[in-house]
C-alpha cells in the first residue's frame, strides 16, 4: 500500500499599503502634548481607530523618554503602529517597531475649530425607565439638536425626536436613533460597543462612526442620501439597510 503525502498549502504573503497619520513631536514634550490635546478636543474620537506613525527624526530622546511618550499617547487613545527615525538601540519588544520609507500623501485635515458647543437643554432630555432588574441606560431628546451643539452620553442609547443640524454632534456609548434628518455627526458605540447601530429618518450625515470605525459623507453611497436607513457593523465593514 502506497501512502500519499500531500503538501499543505503554502502561506500567502501579500503586500498592502495603508494610509497612516504621522505625528512629529516637538520639545518640550509636555507643551506639545497640551497642543495635541487641544487638537483632539475639537472633534471627539479624532484619533480613534486611526493608525499613527511617530516620527522622532532629529529629536533628542532616550529610550525611557520614548517609552514614556508612547505610553502617554496610548493613554490618549492614539495608537502608535510604528516609530520612524529611532535608533535601533532605542527600540525593543515593549515599543512599536521601526518604520521607514513611507511615502508622503496629502495632509490630513485636522478638526476644524467650531463654536463652543451649547448644552442641550435639560428639560429636553428624558431618561427612559429601565426594565426591573435589567437597567438599560438611555436618554430621549425632545427637540432638534442645533448646529454647534454636542450631546455626549457614553452610558447607552440616545434618541433624538427631531433633526440633527449640520455642525452638531451626537456621541453615544450605545445606539443612536434620529426621528428626523441627520445632517451632523453621529458616533455610536464609542465605549467599545460594536453591536451599536445608527437609525435615522433621513440620512444627510457629515460623518458616521460605530465603535471607532468612520464613514464620511464622501464615502457614503449617493443612493442612500435622503433615505430612512439603519447602519451597523459586520466585522470592520459598514452595512446599511432601509427602514422605510
Amino acid at each position: 500500500m502506497t501512502a500519499v503525502l500531500t503538501k499543505p498549502r503554502p502561506i500567502r504573503l501579500k503586500g498592502r499599503s495603508y494610509l497612516a497619520l504621522t505625528l512629529t513631536p516637538e520639545l518640550p514634550l509636555e507643551d506639545w502634548l497640551i497642543r495635541l490635546d487641544e487638537l483632539a478636543a475639537l472633534s471627539a474620537g479624532f484619533f480613534l481607530r486611526r493608525p499613527v506613525v511617530l516620527d522622532i527624526e532629529g529629536l533628542e530622546l532616550d529610550r525611557a523618554e520614548l517609552r514614556d511618550l508612547v505610553g502617554k499617547l496610548s493613554g490618549r487613545g492614539v495608537r502608535i503602529m510604528g516609530i520612524e527615525g529611532a535608533r535601533a538601540s532605542m527600540l525593543g519588544s515593549d515599543l512599536p517597531p521601526a518604520m521607514s520609507g513611507g511615502r508622503s500623501t496629502a495632509d490630513v485635515e485636522p478638526p476644524a475649530a467650531e463654536p463652543l458647543p451649547e448644552p442641550v437643554a435639560l428639560e429636553s432630555v428624558v431618561h427612559s425607565d429601565p426594565a426591573p432588574g435589567k437597567p438599560v441606560p438611555s436618554i430621549i431628546v425632545t427637540q432638534p439638536v442645533r448646529s454647534g451643539q454636542s450631546l455626549f452620553f457614553p452610558e447607552g442609547d440616545v434618541t433624538i425626536v427631531g433633526s440633527v443640524a449640520s455642525g452638531a454632534e451626537i456621541v453615544a456609548g450605545g445606539s443612536i436613533h434620529v426621528y428626523g434628518t441627520l445632517r451632523g455627526r453621529a458616533l455610536a458605540g464609542t465605549m467599545g460597543n460594536a453591536s451599536a447601530r445608527i437609525f435615522c429618518s433621513r440620512l444627510e450625515a457629515e460623518l458616521l462612526a460605530i465603535d471607532g470605525f468612520y464613514k464620511t459623507a464622501e464615502d457614503m453611497e449617493p443612493e442612500l442620501r435622503g433615505k430612512a436607513v439603519q447602519i451597523w457593523l459586520e466585522g470592520e465593514t459598514f452595512k446599511v439597510g432601509s427602514i422605510a
